[in-house]
């Protein structure tokens, strides 16, 4: 077995504050890491963190979507709060948004890249 080239390996820490990016598209104190040079942003697997009193943009997942829940809870617009330790399944179609009260770190997969709900202005289009 051949040794694993520095090219082929990336390794960091959620504790280091540099290995994140801001998310933007609108979202304040939300970031994450995506290790995959090769993927395409919120697609496959990566780190979403929120700050204390942060939410996530309305969206869709045209693909299933799973995250573990790492530290603190986050709460979706229907109510429902995931907390440390929860492992959950939104199944592709599914639309929401996400609060944090007291800031979250969640590992995520997603098969698709998300995208914005649709209106009813944008259906008339």
């Amino acid at each position: 077995m051949k040794p694993i080239q520095p090219h082929e390996r990336k390794v960091v820490n959620i504790r280091d504050e540099s290995a994140y990016t801001p998310t933007g598209d609108g979202e304040e104190g939300t970031s994450y890491i995506q290790l995959n040079p090769h993927a395409e942003k919120f697609v496959g697997f990566y780190i979403y963190r929120m700050s204390p009193g942060s939410h996530s943009m309305p969206h869709v997942h045209p693909g299933a979507e799973e995250f573990l829940v790492m530290e603190g809870e986050l709460t979706d617009n229907d109510g429902t709060t995931y907390r440390t330790g929860d492992v959950v399944y939104l199944a592709g179609g599914t639309e929401h948004n996400s609060v944090s009260e007291k800031g979250c770190i969640v590992a995520v997969y997603s098969e698709a890249k998300e995208h914005a709900p649709e209106t009813d202005d944008s259906k008339e289009q």
